[in-house]
């Protein structure tokens, strides 16, 4: 049995940030610019350094540099290749057995900052996103809430996912003031709506999910190829004005009710991080159409 992969970096128990870990975001110093980084322990690791230096010349990077980028989209398009690649380098470079950064003093001060003298960015730049009504419990739980606990699911809830797209332009990472939107509100026993900031204001903690490469338009991705397309997860806040949204959402959904704010964490945990984690998906009843379904369907257990 082999030995747990251990850092030269001392990562303290319960640390979120281990080597089996490596989260990536962007950061930056302060006076400096944005660049790609990877945390271990509470530090943060500058990759436009080593790019420099050439670890990352593979050709799974195809002749691109992608770590001084104030975003993560140019790396996101390279592929999962690349990201296993890079996982790979970063473990090595890592690892308590390679004196590469363990043994040369100079270069890990050029390579690590302390997260605490670092600021984190939007880990992307967002295009566009969708929200999915995915969970049995907060379906339930809103519906309820707007609808009263007999009709609290739609009759289509349980055969296809439901969704709405969102405002790109309004993800923001953890951290930045929300501001209390207005809009109209009626409550069961007015008879005319009113205008005015909310009194609901609620959240929602879920995970997301930041795409790599896309689709051609017309050409749905296979649900048995998603996974060739999602780099990794971030939390999120989905952030809720609820007497607006049940006033407005009907007929066509939500709207400034829940457009006005999305808050995600700056780092992103890859797929790879998470696999120690999967587990078969519980079945489904009822069963998914065809085109929903996959060999291999999973979720994970975190």
């Amino acid at each position: 049995m082999s030995s747990p992969l251990r850092s030269f970096i001392d990562v303290p128990a319960g640390s979120h940030f281990p080597i089996q870990n490596l989260p990536f975001g962007v950061f930056q110093r302060k006076g400096g610019k944005p660049g790609v980084g990877v945390a271990i322990s509470d530090l943060v690791v500058d990759l436009s350094v080593l790019e420099e230096l050439g670890h990352f010349r593979a050709p799974e990077f195809q002749d691109q540099k992608v770590f001084s980028e104030d975003s993560l989209n140019k790396f996101l398009a390279l592929g999962r290749p690349a990201w296993r690649k890079t996982r790979e380098i970063l473990q090595r470079l890592l690892s308590a057995e390679t004196p590469t950064l363990r043994d040369d003093a100079q270069l890990r001060k050029k390579v690590f900052h302390t997260q605490r003298d670092v600021v984190m960015k939007l880990p992307a730049c967002i295009g566009n996103y969708t929200d999915f009504y995915s969970s049995y419990h907060h379906a339930h739980n809103v519906g309820t809430m707007l609808r009263g606990p007999e009709n609290a699911l739609m009759p289509n809830w349980k055969w296809l996912p439901v969704a709405y797209h969102g405002r790109a332009s309004s993800v923001v990472v953890s951290g930045t003031d929300v501001h209390r939107p207005s809009g109209q509100i009626k409550s069961p026993d007015a008879a005319v709506p009113t205008f005015g900031p909310t009194k609901s204001l609620d959240y929602e903690l879920e995970m997301a999910f930041l795409i790599g490469p896309g689709n051609s338009l017309g050409k749905p991705v296979p649900s048995d190829r998603a996974i060739d397309h999602i780099f990794g997860f971030v939390l999120m806040n989905d952030w809720s004005a609820r007497d607006i949204q049940a006033w407005e959402y009907q007929p066509l959904g939500p709207f400034l009710a829940k457009n006005f704010c999305t808050s995600i964490s700056p780092w992103v945990v890859t797929l790879e991080a998470l696999e120690p984690f999967r587990k078969p998906l519980p079945l489904q009843d009822p069963e998914p159409l065809p085109y929903l379904r996959g060999e291999n369907d999973f979720t994970f257990d975190i």
